[in-house]
């Protein structure tokens, strides 16, 4: 299209050019023709005007016909289309935009820290990292272009205001009304599928007024307020600390357990080993001959090969042959 145009003004300007030295002569009264004026001044000019009345619109875009009278209701969409030479054609995007508030600066859409709090249930303040994707409704297109401002931004003033003035809005509203309905481990662990599902229909329905399209909210990170995170943090070595000593307790409980258990049994053997030398005094005494009986069971039958002191208390052995 632009190499059409380009070519319908040059044929234009050369017909003009050549319109304009044909009826000025030169000082020896005579008048300038350069070749083909007469035709490239009429065809420049239609083609002018005819290519001046065809808008492409493309595939990321949406055409809002603004008329001298106002502007008009009904919207062109993607492909040529042949408008009137006073008519306007304002192009306007309806691709998705994303917006991100974000506790990182980095990765937020303003330049600072943007994470939006919503105090739960408990009263205990939350931060979300959250990214919105939004679009306009191609069919509404001609409402946004009356009834929201550029605020000096260009082609993207629109969706700038859009976003800083209603989804930011709106999303926070939607935060803290759902968040509220919840506890802190729900929020930050079991119950955040279900938040998002919620905030996001809350959003859907609140931006709907404003001619725009929810495609998904996603709920990125939640963290603690930095007060709350050292109460947990402290709260958890409390409990290890806690668990620990009660490990230790029950340690040495087994081992009292078992020194309890081995003082019983030694006891109990003493007991068994002292009746039983107790029992055998009583028997030697009541029969000395039976020190003399477990000596000869003892014996193995052979005469000892020496003998010391007086002799007194030897046992003589009697001969083995008959």
């Amino acid at each position: 299209m632009g190499f059409f145009s380009f070519t319908a003004w040059i044929l234009l300007l050369y017909g003009i050019g050549g319109f304009i030295l044909f009826k000025v002569k030169n000082k020896r009264g005579e008048t300038i023709n350069i070749p083909f004026w007469r035709f490239t001044l009429p065809t420049g000019l239609v083609l002018v005007i005819i290519l001046s009345m065809i808008v492409r619109i493309d595939p990321q875009q949406v055409g809002v016909v603004v008329k001298p009278s106002g502007v008009e209701n009904t919207e062109i969409h993607t492909g040529w289309h042949v408008i009137a030479p006073w008519n306007d054609v304002h192009k306007m995007d309806k691709t998705v935009w994303v917006y991100t508030c974000a506790h990182d600066a980095k990765e937020g859409s303003r330049p600072s820290a943007d994470a939006i709090w919503a105090p739960t249930k408990d009263g205990i303040k939350m931060g979300f990292d959250v990214s919105i994707s939004w679009r306009i409704d191609p069919n509404e297109a001609s409402w946004i272009y009356q009834n929201v401002t550029e605020s000096d931004g260009g082609e993207s003033g629109r969706y700038l205001w859009l976003e800083e003035n209603v989804i930011r809005t709106k999303l926070k509203s939607a935060l803290a009304l759902t968040v509220s309905n919840y506890s802190p481990i729900e929020v930050y662990s079991t119950k955040r599928e279900e938040i998002q599902q919620h905030v996001a229909e809350r959003v859907k329905l609140e931006i709907n007024p404003y001619k725009l399209i929810l495609d998904q909210i996603d709920l990125r990170e939640v963290f603690y307020n930095s007060d709350y995170e050292i109460s947990i943090n402290n709260k958890k070595l409390a409990e290890q600390e806690a668990l620990r000593l009660v490990e230790v307790t029950k340690q040495k409980e087994e081992q009292l357990k078992q020194a309890e258990i081995d003082k019983n049994i030694a006891i109990q053997k003493a007991e068994g080993e002292a009746k039983a030398l107790q029992i055998k005094g009583n028997s030697l005494s009541m029969n000395p001959k039976i020190i003399q009986l477990e000596w000869i069971n003892k014996w193995d039958g052979k005469l000892p090969q020496y003998m010391m002191g007086n002799g007194q208390g030897v046992i003589l052995s009697l001969p083995n042959n008959p």
